[in-house]
């Protein structure tokens, strides 16, 4: 029972994994590989490789561009829709397809953007089938106006919340918000005050300084790069219960006043969102933003928790003073409840936010390309997820797989197909669409039946190279259809899984420890059914890298030497390479850190060496490390040492005499506290160069004695220096000479080259032997030469010199040379033979075929065919081209110019000439040349280049002729670069702060060079800008700055009179004010440069200090808050960008009037009493009449008598935007372009 149950589950078990096999193989996909071999001759249908973002935004300004590339073979054709029908490319003239590419250019010059917005989507199609693109949207970014309107003033009590709306236009894409000031500094913010995410300025409690006339709240439209503003805001902070009613009234005067909300000190409650719960929706992936902003006083501080959970670890952050919560790349465990807490000292609340997680479809697995086999069976997976779910849909070539002809062989079920039997000529692209709510995705898998035979694609012969004891991986890259089936041999061995090998489905061979006897041969066979194809790759197992000799713990004393070892065993055939790591950080930059081959030395140590020494050891396939601990403790007094040089060595003794070698030994002077370090010997040779000692070698500081090898032919001294930490001591006492028997040269002249000088002449050249070298007397050289590949040679020997001049050579010629040293003892070695050419003589043949290309107005492309190597006679460096300006197309006279030469070094056949003048006539030619000089110029080409945009106008001048005229005078461009068309001259006011005003255009005729604008405005700074015009365009603008007149009449000092300033400064005219009950306004002109206006005013006679109000650039000031009856002195001060004073007015004296009681007089007055009569006697006659029509049965049209008579004071409204007609300059729109 038990044998067949056991037999039985083996049974089944192989049935399983025979099963398992099927499947795997139905559905495994075969990638076409990259290798360009692989893709020759191979059939395959389009793959999309690039196309535009599904949501395309476009800027206006600029041509749209919508991309769409894609591969197969062969190449595919492209073709477009617009809104789900044919797009006909070749119909509209705007629209261009780029070639080999569905790639898209619309001009929209000449066109609004609009017409072209829609959903494009491409097909991309050949012979095999076809692939389609995303739905690309197409948007034009937009920036539109902010809606006109009023912002009257803004009056809190101090203490109470205010909230500024922003309400910015809706652009695409949304516009970037923020608040500034009249000087375009942006609002301070704290928790106290901050700006929400939709714009708007929250302020949880208001304070005294929040007063201010400029709450501007900006909108940056990123697309197209532009900032508009909203008109500025005016918020009063008043302090009411310092008030008293009459003060109030005035402030309330023509202002709205929040009042409604708490001033004192209260518990926190939620400004946004309102209420104790809200819920948001946010899609996953996406960034989740939660906002909560509280009134209180004073200032609440906001946190955040979740409930029934944490925030996400590393993806949450807290933004606008912990107002903000921001969570990252949210998922489904994002959602849930949060819930923010707003607290001070006098309580808390809590808000809490519901977060609801949605996700447009995502790919679990997308459907993957499908290569296969007559025969075969495949599945293509469409594995999406989403919330909601998404919705899956197949279509075979761009059209939906329900409306495609009846294939036997497929079956679709939701997200998988299968292909079954599949036959060839029935490769086609299928497309898998997933959607829901959110969105959706696009997939593009192909099915290509092929029949291949197996081809391998590993490199023949690879090495591989792993350390013993690791894992090492065999490739076998194949391709074939069907898939080939992989089999790997060593050794003539068939190797199957085991313990030790793995064979992988990509045909990979793992070993899993490999061991050195795992070395060797590796054969891998690809075969199918149409073939196999086998791969050879080697495996060599190399020794591991191992310190043996580790760093160990060092307790040094402060200012002493810390060495650290660290010696590596390690396989031949690797190199190791050795790092040192203090503290696992680099080692600090410092010449007290000595690296050697197997240690690490520091000199002087000191405190801040403390630390771990890491000693790493790696080569290219491993590495060992080991680490060891440095402490530095105080350094033991010691007695005060004298250190000095070590005293000369003595007793210098000569034994072991050889012919070529001697023995030489010393007794040490005293080192003076220093251990010697080393000894220097060195010699002096009293033959040849008498008095002069020469280093001959270094022997450490524990030697006494050296075997020295001499040279033939030397009459030698020795000396001996000794070297410790303090210096070198004096020499010893010479030695006995010793002298060495001459021989025959050991070496022969280094050095040796071969030039050519001229064209029929050859120099060798050579280093000569010093006298140490020439080993004996009659020391001479021994030339010789030949022609390359020539038998005979000529010699001649020469004495005393280094060069020698061969004469009569043909030119350009390949030579062997020798130089051979040979003294009275014999010759030196055989020497190498060195190559080289004799002289070089100038090219004989001309560059043919010269052909410039004229690219534009500034360059032209030249190409001419290389001369025939033989006619160079030389080493060709290159070509000269020389060019030369005749004249100009434009002008009559010939204003030629210098001829320019351009080199192009080697054998380059075509080459680049910038700089070129447009509209000119040219000459060039070309010719070769080499060492000698330069061969034949070839004919001259002659050749025109094209207009360009001329230079800028000269000698531009602006004058004034009144107040509000200016002469423009200038004079034609130098360089005229092609017909003149015109000039363009363009002009704007400017401001003292630089702010531009509107830019008008004036187009002048080529003809004239002066232009007088009439109708400026006086007293007015003017920017100019003046351009020169061909048909290709503009040139460079001239910029120039200009002022009108100054009207005389505005800085006339007037006399002192009854609300008149005494007389003003000079910059300061038509200083004038005018009194109420509560305020004064003052108004002036300012002639002055730029600056910051400000009045300034005090209480008569009194010594609190003068108050001053900044004026923003205006011409007039309200002077609020004045008490009645009382008199204040006012003046005016310019001030400059360091505040200091630059102009001012003398003081005028001004009396507010007392208050009077207005209602009484008004209710006296005749002309009062007498308008009441006559409107009642009006309304008395009215009554009447409709009486009298009532009784006589007519009608009252009312209607039609509105109609007719409409009341004036009722304005239209514009119908272009739906906003009231009443209109103000000051209520304008205007951009502030970036900068």
């Amino acid at each position: 029972m038990d044998g067949k149950r056991s037999c039985s589950l083996c049974g089944g078990a192989m049935m399983i994994m025979m099963m398992m096999m099927m499947i795997s193989h139905m559905t495994s996909a075969l990638e076409v590989p990259l290798d360009s071999k692989v893709l020759e001759g191979l059939p395959q249908p389009p793959t999309i490789t690039n196309q535009s973002p599904k949501d395309y935004i476009i800027d206006p300004r600029e041509n749209i561009n919508i991309f769409c590339e894609a591969k197969g073979k062969p190449h595919p054709s492209f073709s477009w829709t617009r809104n789900g029908t044919h797009f006909d490319v070749e119909k509209d003239p705007k629209v261009v397809m780029m070639p080999g590419t569905g790639n898209l250019v619309i001009d929209i010059s000449g066109e609004k953007a609009e017409v072209y917005e829609g959903v494009y989507q491409c097909i991309a199609r050949n012979e095999h089938g076809s692939a389609v693109s995303n739905n690309i949207v197409i948007r034009q970014s937009r920036s539109p106006l902010w809606s006109k309107e009023k912002n009257e003033p803004i009056t809190v009590q101090r203490g109470t919340s205010l909230i500024l709306q922003c309400r910015p236009p809706a652009g695409l894409p949304p516009p970037i918000i923020f608040w500034m000031d009249n000087n375009f500094q942006r609002l301070p913010q704290n928790s106290r005050v901050s700006q929400a995410l939709n714009g708007d300025l929250y302020f949880s409690n208001v304070i005294m300084e929040d007063t201010r006339n400029d709450y501007i709240c900006y909108a940056r439209f990123p697309h197209t790069q532009t900032i508009q503003q909203k008109q500025p805001i005016t918020v009063k902070v008043l302090d009411i219960e310092a008030m008293n009613d009459t003060v109030l009234a005035a402030f309330l005067n023509g202002s709205d006043f929040w009042g409604d909300s708490p001033s004192g000190e209260r518990v926190p409650s939620f400004l946004h969102p309102p209420g104790m719960e809200s819920t948001t929706m946010v899609l996953k992936g996406d960034t989740l933003e939660l906002e909560c902003i509280a009134d209180g006083l004073p200032t609440p501080n906001i946190s955040w928790t979740k409930v029934n959970g944490e925030l996400p670890s590393g993806r949450f952050s807290f933004y606008s003073f912990q107002k903000t919560l921001k969570i990252k790349e949210v998922t489904e465990a994002d959602g849930g409840d949060y819930r923010c807490i707003a607290k001070n000292r006098m309580g808390s609340s809590q808000h809490t936010i519901t977060v609801v997680v949605r996700a447009a479809p995502f790919w679990i697995s997308a459907p993957q390309n499908l290569i296969l086999a007559p025969k075969e069976t495949g599945n293509l997976t469409c594995d999406v997820d989403g919330n909601p779910k998404p919705t899956i849909t197949w279509s075979v070539n761009g059209n939906p797989i329900e409306s495609s002809h009846n294939d036997p062989s497929r079956k679709v079920s939701d997200g998988v197909i299968t292909l079954s039997d599949v036959q060839t000529g029935s490769s086609a692209v299928y497309q898998c669409n997933a959607s829901n709510d959110y969105g959706y995705l696009l997939a593009n898998a192909f099915v290509s039946v092929l029949a291949e035979p197996p081809r391998v694609l590993t490199s023949l012969n690879h090495e591989y190279s792993v350390i013993s004891n690791s894992r090492a991986l065999l490739d076998c890259a194949s391709f074939g259809s069907p898939l080939p089936k992989i089999t790997w041999f060593k050794d003539s061995q068939s190797i199957l899984n085991s313990d030790l090998y793995h064979i992988h489905k990509n045909g990979t061979l793992e070993i899993n420890v490999a061991q050195p006897q795992n070395s060797g041969k590796y054969t891998c066979i690809a075969s199918n059914n149409l073939g196999n194809k086998e791969n050879h790759v080697h495996l060599q197992v190399k020794e591991p890298t191992r310190i043996i000799r580790q760093p160990e713990y060092k307790e040094v004393q402060r200012n002493s030497i810390a060495v650290f070892e660290c010696k590596v065993k390690h396989d031949p055939t690797l190199i190791p390479s050795m790092i040192w790591l203090k503290d696992n950080g680099e080692l600090p930059d410092d010449p007290r850190f000595e690296v050697g081959s197997d240690s690490l030395t520091i000199h002087d140590v000191t405190e801040d060496d403390e630390g771990t020494y890491t000693c790493i050891r790696n080569t290219t396939l491993d590495q060992d490390s080991a680490s060891a601990t440095l402490t530095v403790v105080e350094a033991t007094p010691t007695p005060t040492m004298i250190l000095e040089q070590p005293d000369p060595p003595t007793d210098l003794e000569l034994t072991d005499q050889r012919e070529r070698s001697v023995r030489l030994t010393w007794t040490p002077g005293d080192e003076h506290n220093s251990p010697i370090k080393l000894f220097l010997i060195q010699y002096e040779d009293s033959l040849h160069e008498p008095g002069v000692w020469l280093n001959m070698t270094e022997v450490s500081g524990t030697s006494t004695t050296a075997q020295l090898e001499l040279s033939p032919y030397v009459y030698y001294s020795f000396r001996v220096l000794a070297l410790n930490g303090v210096g070198l001591s004096e020499s010893s006492d010479p030695s006995r000479q010793y002298r060495t028997n001459p021989a025959k040269p050991d070496v022969n002249p280094s050095d040796v080259e071969v030039s050519g000088t001229s064209p029929d002449t050859m120099t060798i050249s050579w280093r000569e032997l010093s006298g140490l070298e020439s080993n004996g007397p009659g020391l001479q050289y021994k030339v010789s030469w030949r022609m390359k590949d020539a038998e005979q040679w000529t010699t001649v020997t020469l004495a005393n010199v280094s060069q020698h001049v061969v004469t009569g050579t043909p030119t350009f010629t390949l030579y062997e040379v020798t130089v051979q040293a040979v003294n009275d003892y014999g010759e030196g070695p055989r020497p190498e033979v060195v190559l080289g050419y004799s002289g070089e003589n100038s090219p004989t043949v001309a560059p043919e075929n010269v052909k410039v290309s004229v690219q534009s107005g500034t360059e032209a492309e030249v190409h001419w065919e290389a001369v025939p190597l033989s006619s160079v006679r030389g080493r060709l460096k290159g070509y000269k081209v020389t060019y030369q300006k005749m004249r100009s197309l434009h002008k009559q006279d010939y204003d030629r110019e210098n001829p320019q030469v351009l080199i192009f070094s080697g054998e380059e056949t075509v080459g680049r000439l910038p700089d070129l003048h447009p509209y000119s006539h040219y000459r060039l030619n070309i010719r070769a040349f080499n060492g000698h000089g330069d061969g034949p110029s070839s004919t001259d080409q002659q050749f025109q280049t094209p207009e360009g945009v001329p230079g800028p106008p000269t000698n531009v001048n602006i004058r004034n002729l009144n107040l509000d005229s200016l002469l423009v005078e200038w004079t034609p461009p130098l360089e005229d670069n092609g017909h003149l068309t015109g000039y363009l001259l363009k002009y704007q006011p400017i401001n003292t702060t630089e702010e531009a005003g509107l830019l008008k255009e004036v187009l002048l005729p080529a003809n004239e060079t002066s232009y007088t604008l009439d109708k400026l405005t006086h007293s007015t700074h003017y920017k100019f800008f003046l351009n020169a015009m061909t048909e290709t365009g503009s040139g460079p603008a001239v910029t120039k700055e200009a002022f009108t007149e100054v009207d005389e009449a505005l800085i006339r000092h007037p006399a002192v009179e009854a609300g008149k300033a005494p007389p003003a400064g000079p910059m300061f005219g038509n200083v004038n004010s005018s009194v109420k009950e509560d305020h004064a306004v003052i108004s002036w002109e300012y002639l002055g440069p730029d600056g910051n206006v400000y009045v300034e005013y005090v209480v008569d006679n009194s010594k609190e200090p003068w108050k001053t109000e900044f004026v923003n650039g205006t011409r007039t000031f309200q002077i609020r808050g004045l008490k009645p009856g009382m008199s204040y002195r006012v003046r005016l001060v310019a001030k400059d960008h360091s505040d200091a004073t630059i102009h001012s007015t003398q003081e005028m004296l001004i009396t507010v009037p007392a208050m009077t009681n207005r209602q009484a007089e008004i209710a006296t007055q005749g002309w009062f009493i007498g308008l009441m009569c006559a409107i009642a006697l009006l309304i008395l006659v009215l009554l009447i009449v409709c009486f009298i029509k009532r009784n006589k049965g007519g009608k009252y049209p009312v209607k039609e008598k509105e109609d007719a008579h409409q009341d004036p004071e009722i304005q239209p409204m514009k119908e272009d935007d739906g906003t009231f007609g009443e209109y103000r300059e000051s209520d304008r729109n205007f951009f502030i372009p970036l900068r």
